[in-house]
């Protein structure tokens, strides 16, 4: 009986998921500011650290990245993050859930 050979797709291994995804960090820039009315540029790809997967010393994975415009970058890390969110009125974890949802490099993004 002949061995049946498996095309090459099916045997390839799955994407491994990771705390660094460029190509993510990209689209997120692709993106307008996060801030309600705000049309600045350029965009920056922010992270959201408080209740995320980062730690002292450890940057946040890029599936918690959000878009903000390089002010409002600034602003996020001059008054704090919940301050921020607080003036604003922004569910950062929220949003960055929505842009890892949508995002066409999803599945490489790590999940916790």
């Amino acid at each position: 009986m002949p061995s049946i050979v498996m095309p090459e797709k099916i045997r390839s291994k799955p994407k491994k998921a990771l705390r660094v995804c460029p190509a993510h960090r990209a689209w997120v820039r692709m993106h307008r500011c996060c801030v309600l009315g705000c049309a600045k540029l350029p965009i920056e790809c922010a992270h959201v650290r408080h209740g995320t997967d980062g730690g002292v010393g450890l940057k946040p994975s890029d599936r918690w990245a959000i878009s903000l415009c390089t002010w409002h970058y600034g602003e996020q890390h001059r008054i704090g993050e919940s301050r921020f969110a607080q003036r604003y009125d922004l569910d950062l974890i929220a949003l960055a859930c929505e842009f890892a949802r949508r995002s066409p490099h999803r599945e490489r993004l790590a999940w916790q």
